[in-house]
């Protein structure tokens, strides 16, 4: 039995290299060392223990905003009072684990996305956010930006504008003792699925496999459904935003050949350099 499986209060969470190994029936990538997974913040106490001791992870890298964490956290102890007192959720980070705060939504992806923004709607979100309206911005700049792009326009944006934060999340998989680590953003889905691809990209993984763990998320999101949906609409962005983006993986290949002319033209643009992604085969392939 993957022990991932008993997990239940940790949506959408699997072993990358398990579901890698099993579709292309040849044990490529090395099990139990990479995880991803939507926000554990909720995770039971008992789950969370599971994390550590059957899973074994030891460091966790989180994609999210400052906005969405603070979001979540008054949403949490709104709810805290219903929790069960054997099973209650434990607060964030959880205990014994190490963590890293990556935004991949970073300043540069939103300067970028507002220079897109006409004059009076620029003015408006800064105002919402010097005001700490911060959710009323964000439905400005996804109406008008945001919607127009799509999520694969939006991958494509962040693989551009965050690259200095795409670095850092690759080097974080090289620190001694690190792993296995555990990669997440608010639902697993796109930021975590764009970093993984990334990832299994410089070990050598087809591009189909990789499409195939990353379209894994529509079924790992199942149970939170509609919560996803208010999530894109609180913000108002058409309904298939809370779905996997089918096309996803081949188009942030193409991009990558088209703008970088590859994969390790990107990798050179960003810093990680070739001796860096041979320890990133070394410590993920068998």
């Amino acid at each position: 039995m993957d022990p991932a499986e008993g997990i239940t209060t940790i949506a959408n969470l699997r072993d990358v290299g398990k579901t890698v190994n099993s579709l292309l029936n040849n044990r490529r990538l090395k099990e139990g060392v990479l995880y991803r997974a939507a926000r554990p913040d909720d995770a039971s106490v008992s789950d969370a223990t599971r994390l550590q001791e059957d899973l074994g992870v030891r460091t966790v890298v989180d994609l999210r905003t400052e906005t969405e964490i603070l979001k979540q956290t008054e949403k949490r102890q709104e709810d805290d009072g219903g929790s069960q007192p054997g099973n209650k959720a434990l607060a964030i980070p959880i205990p014994g684990l190490r963590y890293h705060h990556v935004n991949v939504t970073s300043r540069a992806l939103m300067r970028h996305l507002l220079n897109q923004l006409s004059w009076w709607s620029f003015i408006k979100v800064i105002f919402c956010h010097l005001l700490g309206y911060r959710m009323q911005g964000l439905t400005i700049v996804a109406r008008q930006v945001l919607r127009r792009r799509g999520l694969i326009g939006m991958a494509l944006d962040m693989v551009d504008q965050s690259q200095h934060e795409i670095a850092m999340v690759l080097r974080s998989l090289l620190e001694p003792d690190g792993l296995p680590t555990l990669i997440h953003c608010t639902h697993g889905k796109d930021r975590t699925g764009l970093v993984i691809a990334l990832i299994l990209m410089i070990l050598g993984v087809p591009v189909s496999a990789i499409e195939h763990d990353y379209a894994l998320s529509d079924e790992g999101l199942v149970q939170d459904k509609e919560q996803r949906l208010e999530d894109v609409r609180g913000i108002d962005l058409p309904d298939d935003w809370h779905k996997t983006a089918p096309g996803m993986i081949a188009a942030i290949s193409e991009h990558l050949t088209r703008r970088y002319g590859g994969l390790d033209g990107y990798l050179d643009t960003i810093g990680f350099q070739p001796t860096e992604r041979s320890q990133l085969r070394e410590r993920l392939l068998y």
